[in-house]
């Protein structure tokens, strides 16, 4: 059974939020089911590793998962490499352009000061904390995604991290999820995505005096 998420004014039900993509990784279907877009990416028996010598190179699911959606896998940085984690939702890839088009893009030890939080390219939103608790190389687990914009980062079971976009993603025509190196290695396993099933969690104090 999974523990429920707490965000601000929400509870993510986590065991009644429906799975719409737990399929492992396989070398011989990473192509049938991601689209990679720089970098290199290979399947080292149940878990995908990704590793570029350059920023911005990423790995685009092929299938779309359109709405509130929630990333759940385990992930770490892969020594000597000691920096950003990071991986998306609700984004796109434009082929004229030849760019990421827009999407929440979660970064764990990134912006190059050792932080954690959430961009989305083409835009005034995002924000980001300090993460002194990251040890490279050592595997955690991340529940991540969104609803409506308001975004959530969970690490081994712990709220991390939440920001609301008042002007959230289209969900719907920007469907896709991925995972990006940057200047980095990472490796992640057991990906699972859910479609959110959530409550409202209203908030109050208790009497203090």
């Amino acid at each position: 059974m999974n523990t429920p998420l707490l965000i601000m004014g929400k509870r993510i039900e986590v065991d009644a939020s429906p799975v719409i993509w737990d399929r492992p990784f396989a070398s011989k279907t990473l192509t049938e089911h991601w689209d990679a877009r720089g970098g290199e990416w290979e399947v080292d028996g149940d878990a995908l590793l990704g590793k570029s010598r350059t920023p911005n190179a990423f790995l685009f699911s092929r299938s779309r998962f359109p709405g509130n959606v929630l990333l759940d896998f385990y992930g770490q940085t892969v020594l000597p490499s000691t920096h950003d984690l990071d991986f998306m939702w609700n984004t796109d890839w434009d082929e004229p352009t030849q760019t990421r088009t827009t999407g929440y893009v979660c970064g764990i030890q990134g912006w190059w000061h050792g932080k954690l939080g959430i961009e989305r390219p083409n835009s005034l939103f995002g924000g980001m904390v300090p993460c002194p608790w990251f040890q490279p190389g050592t595997e955690y687990h991340i529940q991540a995604g969104s609803i409506d914009g308001h975004c959530f980062v969970f690490v081994n079971d712990a709220l991390k991290f939440e920001a609301i976009d008042p002007a959230p993603v289209d969900s719907h025509r920007f469907s896709r999820v991925g995972f990006e190196v940057y200047q980095s290695v990472i490796r992640i396993r057991a990906l699972t995505i859910r479609q959110i099933a959530w409550t409202p969690d209203p908030s109050t104090y208790p009497d203090e005096f």
